[in-house]
């Protein structure tokens, strides 16, 4: 897959520029931070790569050293058991489309984007499982981004449901010089501790993966959950291969409904240097305030557009 970064108008900051294959660019400052891919040549759309602030790839492609893995795609939403459907490995039989962009909407502050989704499964994919997805990208402090995820599912039948596994529902790679085990990365939690061993499994408001990128330069991701979200603070799937994941149903299923969307919020901070816990406190706060994400119908211009609740 070829990545080629490009310069656009730095007006206004913060830009969404759609790409040929069904691929979204969000810039900041005139530069691309990040890349949403929607095409059919992969099983699930996904986000590659999430920048930080030297410019380098803070996530990747597939495992370091496992073949077995390419459905690790950088940052991604998949379930390992919904109603006996594995959408977590790509298989022929269970693959996740974007039917439909909705809004894209450019600003100073953060870039926003609206696009649905649907589950398909079976021999001839039928739709399980429909998607609302709403992100919004921000510059952070020290050349940083947010990137805020805000999702809800929908069953297509009267109920339908996420079985119990670790896998699932927002997973997210590292690039291999920050993993532990294939670079010089440490993973952390809320607090305060450290490696897989003592935070998987175990409840946390956010968990950072921060280490040295390229030569003397040391950055990180901390992925934050939101207090609306079911069983917050989410349990951890964390590796120290390079990836981290909140398990929305690692102690018992969770039931989608036909007419009640179940929604999920959270943030990932793209940062320099290691993890400041005081810094992740503050993000942490402000994120747990911030307004929520709501598509509006348009005005003359736009079908829609996204505002804050």
């Amino acid at each position: 897959m070829s990545i080629n970064p490009f310069r656009i108008s730095a007006s206004p900051r913060c830009q969404i520029v759609p790409l040929p294959g069904n691929q979204v660019s969000f810039a900041i400052d005139g530069t691309e931070r990040l890349r949403w891919h929607a095409s059919e040549d992969a099983p699930r759309p996904f986000f590659f790569p999430l920048t930080g602030p030297s410019g380098i790839p803070l996530t990747r492609m597939g495992h370091p050293g496992a073949p077995d893995h390419d459905h690790h795609r950088s940052v991604w939403f998949a379930h390992h058991k919904v109603a006996n459907h594995n959408f977590w490995a790509d298989t022929p039989s269970t693959k996740i489309r974007q039917t439909q962009w909705l809004a894209y909407d450019d600003g100073d502050d953060e870039a926003r984007m609206a696009v649905q989704l649907e589950w398909l499964a079976g021999p001839e994919l039928h739709p399980v499982i429909k998607q609302d997805l709403l992100v919004a990208v921000a510059p952070a402090p020290g050349a940083g981004v947010f990137l805020e995820l805000q999702t809800s599912l929908r069953s297509v039948a009267e109920t339908i449901k996420l079985e119990q596994t670790n896998f699932g529902l927002l997973a997210v790679r590292v690039a291999k010089a920050i993993s532990a085990r294939f670079g010089g990365g440490v993973i952390t939690g809320a607090n305060g501790q450290q490696g897989e061993k003592a935070l998987f499994g175990m409840p946390s408001a956010w968990i950072d993966y921060s280490g040295e990128i390229d030569q003397g330069i040391v950055e990180g991701i901390t992925y934050f959950d939101h207090p609306s979200n079911g069983r917050f603070p989410s349990k951890w799937h964390v590796r120290d291969d390079g990836w981290m994941g909140a398990s929305v149903c690692r102690d018992g299923a969770v039931m989608l409904y036909k007419d009640k969307p179940t929604a999920w919020r959270y943030l990932l901070h793209a940062h320099p240097g290691a993890i400041n816990r005081d810094v992740a406190s503050q993000v942490q706060d402000d994120f747990h305030n911030r307004s929520p994400m709501r598509l509006q119908k348009g005005g003359v211009s736009q079908a829609y557009t996204i505002e804050r609740s």
